[in-house]
Order: structure tokens, then sequence, then C-alpha cells
């Protein structure tokens, strides 16, 4: 019988790119979303909004437990992004942008977490190096990926006696539909806007040429298939560097590396 996973944010981009490969690979899939795949898709699906509590639970104790018994791993792959100065961001998008990414994420981890104990699963969530290397006019997003990480690390804390093991993906630039997307804040001072418009632009340039979905969810295969999942493992070469030099860099050197890419 094979091992089942969970993945949410499964209708498109990396989410959908991940649930494909792992369906491949042998795995039942069942993909979470509030919405079906626009396109063909093979594995199984439950929709539910994971900003809404009681949809979570209902998709959990009645569209996946009961059909699936077992659950071996979890994928947290759903995520939004807003953009704009912080002075500029109303707070109730901020507060979205945290439904989405973090409370969404703890909502369906909490739900499954008895079947994961039962099974001494996995999880993997989806982060972002824009978690580790703060972006300007990007403070939420970063902010939202940042509480990821943090929340990563102490899940692997309090489970390790338990046999579950927790892992952080950090991709980097990634085409896909996100970059269309992502909110955008309208300017109301008039202090920000050329940056923000210069510092969107370049992001969303550098997304639209950036890696494949696919080569983030060669890594989430990989590191499901290790005895010993690490940590936390960014995607790309060129990621693992930038974080590997903010670790060893002076932080007013990174911040002005930051500064001049998407700052000015």
């Amino acid at each position: 019988m094979s091992k089942c996973v969970v993945v949410t944010g499964a209708s498109s981009g990396i989410g959908f790119a991940i649930a494909t490969r792992l369906h491949e690979a042998g795995w039942t899939v069942v993909g979470v979303s509030r919405s079906l795949p626009k396109q063909a898709y093979a594995f199984a699906y439950v929709t539910a909004d994971l900003t809404k509590e009681e949809d979570v639970v209902r998709a959990v104790r009645v569209g996946i437990l009961p059909a699936r018994g077992t659950i071996d791993a979890l994928v947290n792959c759903a995520g939004m992004g807003i953009s704009g100065a912080i002075e500029e961001t109303a707070l109730t998008d901020a507060k979205r942008q945290f439904d989405v990414n973090l409370f969404g994420t703890f909502t369906i981890t909490k739900e499954l977490l008895p079947a994961l104990r039962a099974s001494k699963g996995r999880i993997v969530n989806i982060s972002s190096v824009a978690g580790e290397l703060a972006v300007p006019f990007q403070a939420f997003y970063s902010m939202s990926k940042a509480a990821i990480d943090a929340f990563t690390d102490t899940l692997r804390l309090e489970l390790k006696p338990l046999g579950v093991q927790a892992c952080a993906v950090l991709p980097g630039d990634t085409a896909t539909g996100f970059t269309a997307h992502r909110e955008k804040s309208a300017g109301k001072t008039g202090v920000y806007d050329a940056r923000v418009a210069r510092s969107v632009e370049r992001m969303e340039r550098d997304e639209t040429r950036g890696a494949s979905p696919d080569a983030v969810a060669k890594v989430v295969d990989r590191v499901l298939k290790r005895r010993r999942m690490p940590p936390q493992v960014a995607v790309g070469f060129q990621y693992k560097l930038f974080l590997f030099l903010k670790k060893v860099l002076p932080k007013r050197l990174v911040e002005a590396v930051v500064y001049g890419m998407y700052g000015k």
C-alpha cells in the first residue's frame, strides 16, 4: 500500500508541481486548496479555504482521514503575496497575508498531527529565501515566511521524541502564477511610488525568469525520501550561496546588497 501525502495549495504553481511529482513517484496524494486545478490532474482532491478553521476541520475529518486512514506526510504550500511600503499597507491586507501563509498552515498541520504522530510522519513547509533575506516593499510576505521558518523549527523540537520530522524548503525566484496574483498596495502618500514600482518590476522580472516549479518539487521529493530530513534546504545553488553569505558577511553589507537590488 502506497504512503499518503497531503499537499496544500495544490491547485496551481509549486503546489501543483509537488502534488503531480509525488503522485508520479508512487505516493497517494490528496491535494487541498480553495478550488480545483484548472489543468488535468491525476491525484485526489479536497476543497477547503485554509483561512477558515471550520473548513479545514471539515476537510480533514470528513474528506481526508475517513477515506485515507493513515497520513504519512504533509506538504504545506498554500500561500499568497502582497507588496507595497509598510506605511501604506492596510492592516486588513497584512492580516490576510498571515491568515493564508501562516495561520492556514498552522490550522491544517494541527488537525493532521494526530495522524502524523501515529505514522511517525513528515512535514515539509514551503517557506522562501525572502524569509531569510527581508525584501523591501515585501515586508509582510517576508515576515510571514520568517514565521513559517520559526514554526517549522518549533515543530521539529516539539515532535522529535514522537518520531515526526519537519523541514522548511526555501525556493527563490520561481516562474508561477504567483507573480500575476500578487496584490499591490496602492500608494497613498506618494513618498514611495517610484521606488515601489521599480522594486516590484524587478521582482516580477526575476520571478518570470526564475526556476521551474518542478525544481522545487524535485527538492521536496528528495527530502521526503531521506532517512533524516534536513532542518532547512534552499532550492538552487545561488540561493544556497546567498544564505551562506548572509551568515558570514556583516549585516550592513547584506542589507546594502538587498537595498541595491530592490530598495532604490
